[in-house]
């Protein structure tokens, strides 16, 4: 890297902490090049940085610092120190924020954007390189190394050196300020490091780790004293002391290290069961690579002794011995009690879900960790004293010395004791809080690492049982004195703050030069010591060497050092000195595959297929040469001593049967120096053809772990829009049909026609469908009963201005008639206007409204039309073709006339219409006569509706004098009550009419749906019509999955199973649906206003003036108007959006099939280029390879579903599990049952949809496809399904002579199922044994029986692989019928399926799910629910608990997660049962 020349003298930046000399030296110094600061621990190297970092981000703004710490506890640490320096926003990732899921690049370039500075793990930025979320040249000005020495061979920080800083150009001299475009090149690098080596050559060390981070170790010489004025070296003190036991002879002062001696001489490899289990299972085992794999499995283990028990116990022992040597024999005394006794109470047999040997294994522990009977460890302090180690003798003198030592300068004490083994700090701290010495003298805590191994022997690892107190938590009572003696591992060496340390005491000498370095540097205080414990003549030349080595590092620190440019082999990643060119770029993204990380990622890779029970998917990797002889496992004699093959090596990976068998297996040869190197390279060459196949995205990611994106501009604009959280989606109102682009002076005209009415004339300025048979209206008149209304062709006219005024008049009598109050009675520019020229009474009407004018000639005679009933019957001699009467003025409640009552009535009838409501407030009331007769008026109801003719009402008198006759004629006021009804049908019909002719125009065949499909497709059920798209949604969402997962199938051809299930999630979910309807405004379209006659307002095209009289809600019929309204926009819920998208499919498939179902789809766009069915299938079946020679069990198949296939290799992949490994050229069923699912789906709810006579809601559908379609019944019916096969075999007669025998045997479906598990082979035997105990219950249920039998189906505890079986099988028919729809459905009926379905649907078989019953009942009662579960002699038990209520409890035998499921079914049943709610809770009506 070329220095960076500075052309002004840098002014420090403030800082609450004065910068110290020395400090500024290095500041300066790391301005001008990359430098590794060499201080000692406490020397301020973090605020060094802290300085660095501030000046790059003045100089660099568009860049930010990356501060790597090797460990999330050192990374929570510098993050706080940071802080509170650095004004600003500070970034922390580490591995417990979970980074891998940060797989988002604008995740990362926010957190990028909004920080000054982030601080990270070396291996978050290392990942977030290699996958090209970060740009190293583009995106970071400064790297600060902390614990800068880690940075040697695939350590992360040297891996970001290696294989990402020097592939970038070289950094150009900057100046002071840099505000002008990014540059892409390499960022400074800045080290912090107490010791720049861990051992061996001072100055090849020193090369090296300049080589690496590319720049030059600096410590301060300026300035040299001031930094001794901060740094207190410690006092030198060693302690010698002399073991008085020998090594292998000192557990004979230990009883129980005895006692577990014999015990673990005792065990015999060969009766280990994970042995037994590994023979049982090599023995049952085809030839062929799984074979090898067992075989070579079991010569290990029996080689090594390396089973789960056997481990285990040697590794105690080992460890105890171990303590016993270095703390004494009452140290491994009680070391082997405490093991032994948390042995057994974590290794239970019932503690987890196991397969049956891990079970037998943990029995078999239990067994020998029983039989050592340790003694009682004696607390005594005397005791502890005799029995234990010079060491811990010299150790607690020593202790007692350096606390006299400090008080003596009026200082309280306070030490660090570092211990390599973490049971040796458990072990020490328990003496040192017995012994009399120690006990009181000191407040005594433990610091270890927050160790997660995943070892088989954890149960015995008693440092788990250790103080669950914080690293922190001890930190902070040790800095405030509350503890002033702790005993540490490593942890406690590098990085972390610990202060106000007198004493630090090795009591293991150091590994390596660094670990001297930095515990020395733990002794901070002045006046410290620190304290080196060896045993005489053996640890004396050690120290020799790391004072030497210190000495050295001296040296090289004061000569003239410069930067040494890396070689062309250091910028490559080897393995054993070869493969320094195996590197995988992506171009685009810059991600990056390594050798190192290969092995890694192909893991990731696997992890997140979707694995089952039965088998978890792992890359398999076989070493050539095998690690053993075949059959050494069995040989006789057995040769111990096996020479180690010493390369080269070759490897053959092997990836899970879910994967394509064209990806599954790699080979590299036998050419690599080592084992790792030919795993990396058979990992790497993996990982390069899953990316090459599309199994990986451009970031070099599974695609299973990627959020989906949205790509296109278009789709960003609209997460603004649609606001998942709340649901919603903020678009525009409904289209209102009736209001033209621009008001023209032609209109439309159609005639309105209903039976025993004159016609009705309807002009509007857009054109008016047709009411024919396909958009037919019916009115349920509440009177009249069903009235048919039809229109004639509308044409276009034109109005002349008289005309128009008549008409306008006309419809404002119409309307006015009804709704009048909410009119504004001057606004005439009505939407739709109406007129009758064929009503012979109109001119009768017309002179009536004439004489009324003429007698209210101070009112406005345009708003006469209503007249006092005692004038006009006195006028017009009491006529009876009157319509409606009002009680009281114009404005007065309407009724139906009936006639005049000229008779008088009695003085009790007069007496009651005098004290009625209507007159009561009238003061001498005269009753005279006649009187008018008139009965309520039906409600403003919506006659779209059914609904029976009503019975009359009860007649009402009124008296002439305080009522009003309604001056229209009969047909007017009919016509007033029915229009609001006709007109939203129009409305309806317009809207339909218009998504044909704007929408479909993009797709022509959907123009053709009728629109009677049509309708209710866009009719949200908000809108209460008669109907809508709930039904067609169900469908089309069948449909819509079916047609996505069989073009996922063709079109990926080397997914597993789980990406073409993600993929389909993706393309169907409703987030993506209401994206895809919000794009192409399908909004606009959707009926979703409710219509509500007693609210109704005509429409007007342009907005009312006054509307104060206006009671118009948001969820009513829309206002026409030429201009916006000041409300444009609503929030539409995104569900909704994307159920009118499924139902869209749904109308399309019926009126279409598939082809037009798809072009439909087609139209929203959903992501993936959707093609035909048919195409779909030729594709899939192009790949299907002609193969030969394959067993006759497939024929027993064929036989049991009715079908006989042209490509038996379908039926294969159909019938193959994940574990078969016998064949390598055949994948597993889960692609075959990816299909098949939605293929079972959709005809299950295509039958119910298309059900004869019966309207199936969606709930309903969905109850009986629940029954239906479940892991429980479809296992049913495969343990079921069999078949009799020809056991004929040749046998001795009793006369003895040899005679072919005929027998049969019953072959059953799910003995056909292709596996090398004998976990598979042990569900299946416990199926079968629960199905046959279960079955005849089961088959009388489906049979006859009124009730679906949930909980006697739970109780064969199915696995999944036997309901898949099922649903592979309806795959695999599917595409070898060439996607034959009848040949699946003849299939569904072969399989029992159809015709079970057809029983409970037409004998109203109840199949609610007994949990679903009882959480509605409890809801409807307003109650609680509980369910809890406990164990209890090898069952499990569910209780039910209700408020109110006496508790319920089931249980059911303990096999893992599916007996709660089991007991949980059978406790809601008997609670149904006990709680009477059967009674309140029918089944399924239709």
């Amino acid at each position: 890297m070329e220095d960076v020349q500075e052309t002004g003298t840098l002014t420090p930046p403030v800082d609450n902490v004065v910068t110290r000399s020395y400090q500024q030296e290095m500041l300066e110094a790391s301005l001008l090049e990359n430098i590794i600061v060499a201080q000692d621990t406490g020397s301020g190297k973090t605020h060094i940085a802290v300085l660095r970092m501030k000046i790059e981000y003045e100089r660099q703004p568009h860049k930010v610092s990356w501060f790597l710490a090797p460990t999330v506890t050192l990374c929570e640490q510098q993050h706080v120190v940071i802080s509170q320096a650095i004004a600003g926003p500070v970034g922390l990732v580490h591995g417990g924020l979970e980074p891998k899921q940060w797989t988002d690049p604008e995740l990362w370039n926010a957190v990028i954007k909004n920080s000054r500075v982030i601080v990270s793990t070396p291996q978050v930025l290392l990942d977030a390189l290699s996958h090209g979320f970060v740009s190293l040249g583009n995106q970071i000005c400064l790297l600060v190394f902390d614990e800068a020495h880690h940075a040697a061979e695939n350590h992360p920080m040297n891996c970001i050196m290696r294989d990402h800083y020097f592939s970038l150009p070289v950094r150009q001299p900057a100046m002071t300020s840099n505000h002008g475009p990014v540059r892409e090149e390499r960022p400074m690098v800045l080290g912090l490091t107490a010791s720049p080596m861990f051992g061996g050559n001072v100055a090849e060390a020193f090369q090296n780790l300049e080589k690496n981070l590319d720049s030059v170790i600096r410590r301060p010489r300026r300035h040299l004293g001031n930094l001794a004025d901060y740094v207190h070296r410690p006092t030198f003190r060693h302690v010698v002391y002399t073991q008085h036991k020998q090594y292998y002879t000192c557990h004979l002062d230990s009883p129980n290290l005895q006692v577990l001696k014999q015990v673990v001489g005792a065990l015999d490899i060969e009766q280990d069961p994970y042995v037994l289990a590994l023979r049982e299972d090599l023995r049952k085992r085809p030839p062929g690579p799984e074979r090898q794999r067992v075989d070579q499995k079991l010569s290990k283990v029996i080689h090594k002794k390396d089973s789960y028990t056997h481990r285990g116990l040697r590794n105690l022992e080992k460890t105890a011995h171990d303590i016993c040597y270095d703390l004494g024999p009452w140290a491994s005394d009680w070391f082997v009690q405490e093991a032994v006794d948390h042995g057994l109470k974590s290794v239970t047999p019932f503690n987890e879900v196991i397969s049956p040997w891990q079970h037998k294994e943990k029995a078999y522990l239990i067994e020998h960790l029983s039989k050592i009977k340790s003694s009682l460890v004696s607390p005594d302090p005397e005791t502890i004293d005799s029995r234990i180690s010079n060491k811990v003798q010299a150790l607690l003198r020593t202790l007692a010395e350096e606390k006299t030592r400090s008080e003596s300068f009026n200082e309280p004490y306070s030490g660090l004791i570092f211990v390599t083994r973490r049971d040796a700090v458990l072990a020490l701290f328990g003496i040192l809080m017995c012994h009399p010495l120690t006990r009181d003298a000191f407040e005594i805590g433990t610091l270890v690492g927050a160790s997660e191994s995943s070892y088989r022997t954890a149960p015995l690892d008693i440092t788990r049982k250790m103080d669950a107190k914080s690293q922190a938590d001890t930190l902070t009572e040790f800095r405030s004195g509350d503890i002033n003696l702790v005993v540490a591992t490593a942890v406690a060496e590098e990085g972390l703050d610990i202060q106000a340390c007198g004493n630090v005491i090795r009591w293991d000498i150091p590994s390596n030069m660094a670990s001297w370095v930095q515990s020395r540097g733990r002794a901070r205080r002045k006046r410290s010591s620190f304290v080196l414990m060896f045993e005489a003549e053996f640890d004396n030349g050690r120290i020799a060497e790391f004072e030497e080595q210190e000495r050295r590092m001296e040296e090289m620190y004061n000569k003239e050092r410069r930067r040494i440019a890396a070689e062309t082999d250091q910028l490559q990643p080897g393995v054993d000195g070869e493969d320094t060119d195996t590197v995988f770029r992506v171009k685009s993204t810059g991600a990056v595959l390594t050798l190192s990380a290969a092995i890694s990622h192909l893991n990731h890779f696997c992890s997140l297929l979707p694995a089952t029970r039965h088998e978890n998917y792992q890359a398999l990797y076989d070493i050539d040469p095998p690690d053993m002889p075949e059959g050494w496992h069995s040989s006789v004699p057995r040769y111990d001593d096996i020479l180690p093959y010493q390369g080269p090596f070759g490897c053959t990976l092997t990836l899970p049967k879910v994967i394509d068998a064209k990806l599954r297996v790699h080979v590299v040869k036998r050419v690599h120096l080592s084992k790792r190197s030919a795993y990396q390279h058979a990992a790497f060459q993996a990982y390069v053809a899953l990316y090459e196949a599309g199994l990986l995205n451009d970031h070099l990611l599974p695609l299973m772990s990627v959020k989906e994106r949205v790509l296109d501009e278009d789709e960003q604009l609209l997460l603004a829009l649609i606001d998942k959280r709340s649901g919603f989606a903020s678009v525009a109102r409904q289209l209102n049909p009736w209001q033209p682009a621009e008001v023209q002076d032609s209109w439309w005209s159609a005639d309105i026609t209903i039976h025993g009415l004159p016609p009705l004339t309807l002009f509007a300025q857009v054109e008016v469908p047709t009411l024919n048979s396909d958009t037919l209206l019916n009115l349920y008149h509440p009177v009249k009963g069903p009235l048919t209304v039809t229109t004639s062709p509308a044409k276009l006219v034109k109005l002349p201005a008289e005309d128009g005024e008549a008409a306008r008049y006309y419809t404002r009598r119409l309307f006015w008639t009804r709704v009048g109050p909410r009119m504004t009675w001057e606004h005439l520019d009505f939407a739709y206007l109406f007129m009758s020229y064929g009503d012979p009474n109109a001119a009768v009407w017309e002179g009536r409204r004439e004489w009324c004018r003429s007698q209210n000639e101070d009112v406005d005679p345009g708003k006469v039309l209503s007249a006092n009933a005692e004038s006009f019957g006195k006028v017009y001699n009491y006529p009876t073709d009157i319509t409606y009467v009002r009680e009281g003025g114009s404005s007065g409640k309407a009724y139906r006339f009936v006639g005049w009552q000229f008779e008088k009535l009695s003085s009790e009838q007069e007496e009651e219409l005098r004290t009625s409501r209507r007159y009561s407030r009238i003061e001498g009331l005269q009753v005279t006569y006649p009187l008018l007769v008139a009965e309520p008026l039906s409600n403003k109801v919506n006659l779209l509706l059914r609904r029976p003719v009503a019975k009359p009402g009860k007649y009402i008198f009124f008296i002439p004098k305080y009522s009003c006759i309604e001056l229209c004629s009969s047909a007017e006021c009919e016509y007033s009550y029915m229009l609001p009804s006709i007109l939203r049908h129009l409305t309806v019909a317009m809207t339909a009419e218009s998504l044909r002719r704007t929408l479909f125009t993009k797709a022509p065949g959907l123009a053709n749906i009728p629109t009677s499909l049509l309708i209710p497709a866009i009719t949200a059920p908000a809108a209460n019509e008669l109907l809508n798209y709930q039904r067609l949604e169900s469908l089309g969402d069948a449909v819509l999955k079916f047609i996505v997962a069989v073009n996922l199938m063709a079109r990926y051809p080397l997914w597993p199973e789980g990406y073409l299930t993600r993929r389909k999630d993706q393309t169907v979910n409703n987030g993506r649906l209401a994206k895809a309807a919000t794009k192409v405004a399908l909004y606009k379209w959707i009926i979703r206003t409710n219509f509500t006659p007693r609210k109704y307002t005509p429409l007007y095209l342009t907005q009312p003036t006054d509307v104060s009289r206006m009671d118009i809600s948001l969820d009513e019929e829309p206002t026409a108007e030429s201009e916006k309204p000041k409300n444009e926009s609503e929030q539409l819920s995104t569900k909704m959006l994307a159920d009118v998208v499924e139902s869209l499919i749904g109308a399309a498939y019926i009126h279409g099939g598939f082809d037009l179902g798809i072009e439909c789809a087609r139209l929203f766009r959903l992501g993936l280029d959707l093609s035909g069915v048919r195409d779909n299938v030729e594709a899939i079946l192009s790949r299907v390879e002609p193969s030969t020679g394959f067993s006759s069990r497939l024929g027993d198949v064929e036989r049991m579903i009715g079908y006989t296939f042209e490509r038996k290799l379908l039926l294969v992949e159909a019938l193959t599990h994940a574990s078969y490994h016998f064949d390598t050229e055949t994948v597993s069923y889960e692609r075959m049952e990816f299909l098949g699912d939605a293929l079972l789906d959709m005809f299950v709810i295509d039958y119910l949809y298309h059900f004869a006579g019966r309207a199936f809601t969606p709930r309903d559908m969905h109850c009986f496809k629940a029954a239906m379609v479940n892991t429980y019944f479809l296992a049913y019916r495969c343990l079921q399904l069999s078949v009799e096969v020809d056991a004929s075999m040749p046998m001795p007669s009793p006369g003895g002579r040899i005679s072919l025998q005929h027998k049969t045997e019953r072959i059953h479906l799910f003995q056909c199922l292709l596996h090398s598990s004998t976990v598979v082979l042990d569900e299946q035997r416990l199926s079968f044994k629960r199905f046959e105990k279960n079955s005849a219950e089961i088959e009388e249920a489906l049979s006859v029986g009124k009730v679906f039998p949930w909980a006697a189906l739970t109780r064969l505890q199915p696995p999944k692989f036997l309901s898949d079986m099922i649903e592979s099988i309806i795959g695999a028919v599917f595409l070898d019928s060439s996607g034959n729809i009848e040949t699946v459905r003849t299939l569904l009926r072969t399989l029992g399926i159809m015709d079970y379905l057809e029983r409970v649907v037409q004998e109203n078989v109840d199949v609610l799910h007994p949990v679903s019953r009882l959480g509605i009942w409890v809801s409807q009662q307003h109650k609680q629910i509980a369910y809890d579960y406990t164990e209890e002699k090898g069952n499990v038990v569910c209780t039910i608990t209700v408020d109110g209520l006496e508790p319920v409890q089931a249980k059911a035998e303990k096999r893992g997660r599916v007996s709660q499921e089991e007991a949980r079914f059978a406790a809601a049943e008997k609670a149904i049962a006990a709680w009477g709610v059967g009674a309140m809770w029918g089944s399924i009506k239709v």
